[in-house]
């Protein structure tokens, strides 16, 4: 993942693995085919906001905590150290997550 959505795409994956469900079972809950969910999964398309909003209702999450890993979501007026700050935090959360995910497939 080296595009511009590969850490909204990674958390959405990482989000959806935690709570050990599969992503054909998602999408149909989320209304959208399987192939989309993989295509944002894996940062090749951007969902929509509500897609976004389903996603975090079906995960009880708040919108704003899935959106922090949106790496468009800079407004321009936010000072450079923070957006950096917050592409650090996100990237130690994601690894977190993947951590998670590791133990998960050996247990």
């Amino acid at each position: 993942m080296g595009d511009r959505n590969a850490m909204l795409g990674e958390a959405l994956r990482l989000i959806r693995v935690f709570h050990d469900r599969k992503q054909v079972d998602l999408a149909e809950e989320l209304g959208i085919s399987q192939s989309h969910l993989s295509d944002i999964e894996r940062g090749a398309k951007t969902p929509s906001q509500d897609l976004v909003a389903k996603y975090a209702e079906v995960f009880d999450l708040p919108v704003s905590s899935i959106w922090f890993f949106d790496e468009q979501l800079s407004s321009g007026t936010t000072p450079k150290a923070i957006d950096r700050a917050r592409g650090v935090i996100a990237d130690k959360v994601l690894d977190f997550l993947r951590i998670i995910e590791r133990r998960q497939e050996k247990s």
